[in-house]
């Protein structure tokens, strides 16, 4: 594999029990990933890690979609070497420099046609969250306005504005809108009809003069929710979201943190529906793997004034030429199509386990942006249920078809709790059945993360070049793992 050279110290297999020890010893409780992950990462190269004990590991989690061309990518090493050979520079905040010019010359190139003629750019701190902070601003000093239209469901950072438009936000100046979906419809329904009712319900609080929501200063959407669910918006609602808005002057704001740069099968993911959003905020990928974010908008927005975002660390250098090489490597070698493909043909493979897997609940994504809902597949009496059988949960797997098993009645005396047969509701998410597929994944040598309302989705995240092989390996891997875990779930 060609792997680099590693000081023996950080290879000898006594060494990753005393790390990890001193880890959980020295920091702060707050630490997520390495609480499920308990590896110590010495090497990397493409799609695998190599940890202290010397296993290695296919990595699906890509540095939370961070790693578009996987760890160490010849491209990415040599734009690096390049800068620090060149004795350029890597501090020098917001001024021009040749690497930087370049950089945004290359990410200009691949904006969505009708904003990349109208395009600014703010340079922000090098982390999502910020680009979000940035955003928020934007629009509130371009519209003079204060609230915000959010959707149920939604990540969007960690920051306290960047959270106060997050889906869990609590007594915040936000407008919580149902973010469309099939198993888990907020409306009993799904497919076409569920995004209608979102739609319709989002014209009704804006127009309803006792709706008590003010004429909002900006739309946050996220065209692929990933910390939600791994749900894809529709194409027709997200054009309806661009309607809405446009009609009303209202801002809105793509969140393509982590869908950008070619992850759903599109360069961004917003070009599926052909919707071009006012503001675009982008991170992750476009770093190149290192730390970078920015907000792209409408020439017309550009009122704020000198300083109002600013961050001493907005002009990596080094990001930026990792980033430059790796929005033109995807680019040139066509990635956004070759994830479009294989992310198809995944989800396809992965959907035919419902059949002996019935605690999978629905398998969904959008090029290699994949998630598995895992769900309890014993008879359930809870709240709503009928206390029988509630199905194999193959019929929910495919996109739009999760109130199609059966036949809407009118509500009568039932209630509406008897909208939809017991077949077609979603059965209870399984988190822990999630948790424990996760633990035999990393068992077989596969790095998987969690996400979902309630941690029960299982998520693939692979780098854009991953091979057919690997592909094929991590299917492999999963499907055995999920066979040991939910036979244990069970037993």
């Amino acid at each position: 594999m060609g792997w680099p050279t590693a000081h023996s110290s950080l290879t000898q297999p006594a060494s990753q029990e005393g790390i990890l020890r001193r880890q959980a010893a020295r920091e702060s409780a707050a630490r997520t990933y390495a609480r499920a992950l308990p590896i110590v990462p010495v090497r990397a190269r493409g799609m695998t890690i190599e940890g202290a004990d010397g296993r290695r590991y296919l990595d699906c989690l890509s540095g939370a979609g961070t790693l578009a061309l996987g760890h160490n990518h010849p491209v990415v090493l040599e734009a690096i070497r390049k800068v620090l050979d060149s004795g350029a520079p890597l501090h020098i905040l917001d001024l021009a420099t040749p690497v930087k010019d370049a950089f945004t010359t290359e990410l200009f190139s691949t904006l969505p046609r009708g904003l990349a003629e109208r395009a600014r750019i703010q340079f922000c701190g090098p982390a999502g969250t910020d680009a979000v902070e940035a955003a928020l601003k934007l629009v509130r000093a371009a519209t003079g306005r204060d609230g915000m239209l959010a959707f149920t469901g939604a990540y969007h950072g960690m920051t306290a504005g960047a959270l106060e438009v997050s889906g869990g936000a609590q007594n915040v100046r936000v407008a919580r809108l149902p973010y469309p979906q099939d198993y888990r419809c907020p409306f009993g329904l799904g497919g076409p009809h569920g995004a209608e009712l979102s739609a319709r319900w989002t014209e009704s609080l804006l127009d309803d003069t006792k709706s008590g929501v003010p004429a909002p200063a900006g739309m946050i959407v996220e065209p692929v929710q990933g910390e939600g669910g791994v749900l894809p918006a529709p194409d027709a609602w997200l054009r309806r979201m661009r309607d809405i808005t446009e009609a009303r002057g209202i801002p809105l704001i793509a969140d393509e943190v982590q869908t950008g740069v070619g992850r759903t099968g599109a360069f961004w993911a917003v070009e599926h529906s052909g919707v071009v959003p006012d503001v675009m905020v982008l991170s992750k990928a476009i770093g190149g793997s290192l730390p970078l974010a920015v907000v792209i908008y409408r020439d017309d927005l550009d009122v704020w004034p000198p300083g109002a975002h600013a961050g001493t660390f907005r002009g990596n250098q080094l990001a930026m030429a990792a980033g430059a090489a790796t929005l033109a490597y995807v680019r040139e070698n066509g990635l956004a199509e070759r994830a479009a493909t294989l992310g198809a043909r995944m989800i396809t493979q992965l959907r035919s386990l419902t059949g002996a897997h019935p605690c999978i609940g629905e398998v969904r994504g959008r090029g290699l942006m994949i998630g598995v809902e895992l769900v309890e597949s014993e008879e359930w009496g809870g709240p709503g249920g009928s206390g029988g059988p509630v199905g194999s949960g193959a019929s929910a797997g495919a996109p739009g078809e999760a109130g199609a098993a059966g036949t809407v009645e009118s509500p009568g005396a039932s209630g509406a709790a008897d909208l939809l047969p017991a077949a077609t509701r979603p059965r209870p998410p399984a988190p822990q059945l999630a948790a424990a597929v996760q633990r035999e994944c990393l068992r077989r040598g596969l790095i998987v993360e969690l996400g979902g309302r309630h941690s029960s989705v299982v998520r693939l995240l692979p780098p854009l070049t991953i091979t057919d092989e690997q592909a094929a390996a991590v299917l492999d891997r999963l499907a055995d793992a999920l066979t040991t875990a939910a036979r244990a779930h069970h037993g």
